[in-house]
């Protein structure tokens, strides 16, 4: 995996690569639900609906973001005040129980073993060895996005972690298709923790949704409640800000 590996832009209206190890489904953590609708339906003008029943989840417990009637991420309540709020990355798997073997074989955790959601697929979450939290998800029904790759859609998502070379083997073996086999255009790099957050800062994913321009963006967080953690950077994949809502839960803004 190449340091903040490089992106070959997709035109939106292509279907997904399916090869394992291809994010595809973002979800957030948060307190208050109805908080994050009227956030990120300002922010990037999504629009809501309930989960199925078939997830398995209480009413209100769950909302799906859309853009133009597409399902492009989703919005958890949590269940335990103890869980932190955050931004998940999932990432495209055939076979979650085999993937999971994997993981612990690699050095890794499994957190949530795999479970079936209904009839959408079937999920887990896991760690990597320095700490990191992703999930996994094997589609059913539900295959992931319906769009990315433009704004206000997924775009992105940088793994920080303290040990770029432990990370580059552990991702390099469970989705070496998905970062170096042919036509491979991975939607995610890494970066030592320290490059942009406080080094006590934990490993962690960071997603990323485009903006077409990261000014703006800011300005907009910031009418709606949120913050600016770090000031607009360059990387080798775009302009970035990092920001959260007003709830806490961080995620970037990416222009190309």
């Amino acid at each position: 995996m190449a340091e903040n590996g490089a992106f070959e832009k997709r035109s939106s209206d292509r279907p997904p690569a399916r090869r394992e190890g291809v994010p595809c489904w973002v979800e957030a953590q948060l307190s208050d639900v109805e908080a994050g609708k009227r956030f990120y339906g300002g922010l990037f003008g999504w629009t809501f609906e309930d989960a199925e029943e078939t997830d398995e989840r209480a009413a209100g417990e769950l909302v799906r973001a859309c853009l133009d009637g597409e399902p492009v991420a989703a919005l958890v309540r949590k269940t335990d005040g103890r869980m932190p709020t955050v931004w998940s990355v999932y990432f495209h798997t055939p076979d979650a129980a085999a993937l999971a073997a994997r993981i612990r074989t690699g050095g890794g955790q499994v957190v949530t073993p795999p479970h079936p959601v209904g009839d959408l697929g079937t999920a887990a979450l896991a760690a990597d060895p320095d700490g990191a939290v992703f999930g996994l998800w094997q589609p059913g029904r539900r295959t992931g996005f319906g769009r990315r790759h433009e704004p206000g859609t997924f775009a992105w998502t940088e793994l920080y972690t303290r040990d770029t070379e432990a990370a580059n083997t552990f991702y390099g073996d469970l989705f070496h298709d998905a970062l170096f086999g042919p036509d491979a255009s991975p939607d995610f790099g890494r970066a030592r923790v320290s490059d942009v957050f406080p080094a006590e800062m934990p490993p962690h994913f960071l997603v990323h949704f485009l903006v077409e321009d990261v000014a703006d963006g800011i300005a907009a967080v910031a009418r709606l409640g949120g913050r600016v953690r770090v000031p607009p950077f360059e990387t080798s994949y775009g302009r970035v800000a990092v920001v959260s809502d007003g709830q806490g839960a961080s995620f970037g803004l990416l222009q190309r």
